[in-house]
């Protein structure tokens, strides 16, 4: 049996971490502002396989494993930061104004692009072991895992639906060039900042 109240607890502290801004919300909404809902729902669909594989994968304790074999964390890690870091420039430096509708043409959001963000994402697979570790919903091994990967899935479906919708709500505002061009900073920013902060624990580690 799975306790209402520890699935409570659970849920609310998945919503405190997977809900908080990081690389894969800012994307989502700088995705949401530029591309509107139906183009952006590629995206997210890539991005809820690649989260649901990582959480699998938390669940799993395969980190763990992986954790002990030399230099794998390391490859790991500085793959993702230079793939956010690639993706913060896009974001950052993504056209405005006049030359938005014809960038939206030229790159359009792929599902495999969300994939790999969220196979690659440093924060999620943090959020993902914190909660796995910190909480136990039931007595059997087996269903206690499963009843957080399934929770987690759930709450990652439908924060993402709302920041790729408040991107969307952005996008309808009409806004100064000079102030779009602030929101591409602030997102391609925090998607930076992610990748400096997984490299710089991993230099202290």
């Amino acid at each position: 049996m799975i306790g209402l109240v520890s699935a409570g607890f659970f849920l609310t502290a998945a919503l405190a971490l997977l809900g908080s801004p990081g690389p894969a919300i800012a994307a989502l909404l700088a995705i949401g502002r530029q591309h509107g809902m139906t183009t952006g729902l590629r995206f997210y669909l890539g991005l809820q396989i690649g989260l649901a594989v990582a959480a699998a994968a938390a669940a799993a304790g395969l980190l763990s494993l992986i954790a002990a074999i030399p230099m794998a964390m390391l490859v790991m890690t500085v793959a993702a930061a230079l793939y956010l870091v690639w993706l913060s420039w896009k974001i950052a430096s993504a056209p405005v104004g006049a030359d938005l509708s014809a960038a939206r043409r030229r790159a359009l959001p792929t599902v495999a692009g969300g994939v790999v963000l969220g196979l690659t994402n440093p924060k999620a697979y943090i959020a993902f072991a914190s909660l796995f570790a910190a909480y136990r919903l039931s007595q059997d091994g087996a269903l206690d895992m499963q009843a957080k990967w399934v929770l987690c899935v759930l709450v990652m479906i439908v924060v993402d639906i709302f920041w790729l919708w408040l991107g969307v709500v952005l996008g309808k505002m009409r806004l100064e060039p000079s102030s779009e061009r602030i929101l591409n900073i602030c997102f391609g920013l925090v998607i930076l900042a992610t990748a400096v902060l997984s490299l710089a624990e991993l230099a202290v580690s």
